[in-house]
């Protein structure tokens, strides 16, 4: 089964009060036992700020930092098995639902089955 990558776009700005926060929680929590439950599930996880990031570049030279700046960054992300890509943006527009951010929603090439 193809495999497609779902990309959380967070803003920059910092992160939603407790309460917002609380229940953004609750509802990734549903949508990931959704997703197991469903067999589409493969991995899930969150990232650190982009201030935690480190640069390997190609000649060696290590840096700080995101590669590129901008006013959103990759908050986190989910691998699943989708048959195509209309199942993979239910699973996105779930995403979305869930996280109330947009999420990039990209197959992978030429991955092997699962």
């Amino acid at each position: 089964m193809p495999q497609y990558l779902l990309s959380i776009y967070q803003p920059d700005s910092g992160m939603p009060d407790a309460e917002t926060m609380a229940r953004i929680m609750a509802d990734l929590h549903r949508l990931n036992e959704e997703l197991r439950e469903s067999g589409s599930w493969v991995f899930t996880g969150g990232l650190h700020s982009p201030d935690t990031a480190t640069v390997v570049r190609p000649d060696g030279m290590i840096t700080d930092g995101p590669y590129l700046e901008g006013k959103e960054h990759i908050g986190g992300i989910w691998i699943i098995d989708a048959p195509d890509l209309d199942a993979a943006l239910v699973w996105g527009r779930k995403a979305a639902a869930a996280t109330t951010l947009p999420i990039d929603v990209r197959p992978f090439r030429n991955a092997a089955p699962s």
